[in-house]
């Protein structure tokens, strides 16, 4: 038997020749790749394969998706931010699915099938074609064998042909045998020819399908970029938006404001139920309590009346959006140029710096830190009563308002620059009216009834108006200097505990006899 297989494998390689038996090696490689790589690209698909469109629609992943944020959307409603961008999102993934259906549709068209087709149809076809010549030729073999043995039990020579109607019939079915044979191996070659000239069709499959991918994420992509602009818009236009741990700038344009809403919402609350209450800004508030309000403020949903009955939370709330901005509201760029103002011994000279460094200020900084100075200096005059004089306020403020970009040890910014930075927000809040000249409307937005803040400095010669520019300002300066600060009683205590003296001043007083003022709330 084994010797009869290999006479006929014999036979078919001499029949079919050299070429067709490398084609014959190449065919069972490329079926083995046609047929892992068919298998691997069906496998990446999501949806059901030979399915039609709603049901392949019905069993893909993005449309499950799409459905569940359709349905949340219908639960929130249009009143909510995240209802709107579910809604929005939903019906995206909706049409990114349907993207996705033609897409796999055509690559089962395109590519699969054809893959399918090459491993499993044509190129078996072919293999067959060969085991089937493979047959003839052995058939053929036969007949000839059956039929010199004829002749030669006939006594004829090699020569001649025997005669007879036996003879006829083993000739007849050895020429059949060749005929069929001979067609057999030359449709074999052809189907041979054929794949090797098709090669380059076959190829073309995988071209189509890098094309047809790109087709679809282009499409996709466009879907996605023509979707964002509406979500951008949907989160511009939320009234609700968090400002703690926000750039000031950022808020204020998102908001579209001119003082930032914590600060506006607790100076105005401040305004009403706070200036007499005892040691604001440095008793510490209930840490529950303040984290409600940061929360309530951030979401700018506000109970005025809820938290008119803890003035120290509201003020902890404005200390706790001044301190977690991300740039202190005095500015990383000026801090050397308020450092340097506070170091100059001559008082008018020191105040004039501090003025020109306030007059640096961009605008946004500039409008928010006047507001708050009009408000810190209004609680100064209830001193008598809150106990919170300048050089208190500015000790439990004045960190929270400029720090260094990177702060060293709490030991270090507790001493040397605290004590700067006190020294640097001290004389502002003290001449107030000087370095920010004019009135001041505290509730910007007409939300609290808040009385308008007026000119309560007596130490004034003339007051300039608000309008004016920086040059008439400092040709003016002269007219509308305020008294030295070393006239003012209102010095810092902890200059007199650290054994100094505050930059040209003299000795100071206590701040205050209320044993409470030796706390301080950082």
């Amino acid at each position: 038997m084994k010797k009869q297989f290999n006479r006929m494998r014999q036979l078919a390689n001499q029949t079919v020749g050299f070429l067709s038996v490398q084609v014959e090696k190449r065919l069972e490689l490329v079926k083995q790749v046609s047929h892992s790589t068919h298998k691997k690209l069906t496998a990446c698909l999501q949806g059901q394969q030979g399915v039609d469109v709603d049901k392949k629609s019905k069993k893909l992943p993005l449309t499950t998706l799409a459905q569940c944020m359709v349905e949340g959307a219908a639960v929130l409603g249009d009143e909510s931010l995240l209802g709107k961008m579910l809604k929005l999102c939903g019906d995206t993934q909706e049409r990114l699915a349907q993207e996705l259906i033609l897409f796999e549709l055509t690559i089962e068209r395109d590519v699969i099938e054809p893959l399918y087709d090459l491993a499993e149809v044509e190129i078996p076809n072919i293999q067959k074609q060969r085991k089937h010549l493979a047959k003839l030729v052995l058939d053929m073999d036969s007949a000839r064998t059956r039929y010199y043995q004829s002749a030669k039990s006939s006594g004829l020579s090699s020569n001649l042909q025997p005669t007879g109607a036996k003879a006829d019939h083993l000739r007849e079915e050895m020429e059949e045998a060749a005929n069929r044979m001979e067609i057999c191996r030359d449709q074999l070659s052809a189907d041979m020819y054929s794949f090797v000239a098709k090669e380059i069709d076959y190829a073309s499959y995988f071209q189509t399908l890098i094309e047809v991918q790109a087709e679809y994420h282009r499409k996709s992509l466009e879907l996605l970029q023509s979707v964002l602009p509406q979500i951008k818009a949907h989160q511009e236009t939320w009234v609700e938006k968090p400002c703690y741990g926000k750039p000031l700038e950022e808020h204020l344009a998102l908001s579209g404001r001119d003082i930032a809403f914590p600060i506006e919402a607790c100076v105005t609350m401040l305004l009403e139920c706070g200036m007499q209450e005892e040691g604001l800004f440095r008793v510490a508030p209930s840490a529950s309590k303040l984290k409600k309000l940061k929360a309530s403020l951030d979401c700018g949903v506000l109970d005025v009346q809820e938290y008119s009955a803890d003035p120290h939370a509201i003020a902890g709330a404005l200390k706790s959006y001044l301190r977690e901005l991300p740039e202190p509201l005095m500015t990383y760029e000026l801090y050397n140029d308020w450092i340097q103002a506070s170091n100059i011994q001559d008082q008018d000279k020191r105040l004039q710096a501090l003025l020109n460094a306030c007059e640096k200020l961009p605008p946004a900084n500039n409008n928010n830190f006047k507001y708050l100075i009009k408000f810190l200096s209004k609680l100064t005059e209830y001193q008598d009563v809150n106990k919170m004089t300048p050089g208190n306020i500015a000790i439990v403020l004045g960190p929270n308002l400029l720090w260094m970009h990177n702060e060293g040890n709490i030991t270090e910014m507790m001493t040397t620059v605290s004590l700067q930075i006190v020294g640097i927000i001290e004389p502002i809040i003290q001449h107030a009216d000087w370095f920010f000249p004019g009135e001041i409307e505290f509730n910007v937005t007409g939300n609290y009834g808040s009385p308008v803040h007026t000119n309560h400095n007596a130490n004034y010669s003339s007051m300039p108006s608000p309008d004016m520019d920086q040059i008439d300002r400092r040709q003016n300066d002269q007219s509308r200097r305020p008294l030295s600060v070393a006239t003012d009683n209102m010095m810092l205590e902890f200059y007199k505990k650290d054994g100094k003296q505050g930059p040209g001043s003299v000795s100071s007083t206590e701040v205050s006899s209320s044993p409470k003022t030796n706390r301080y709330d950082y």
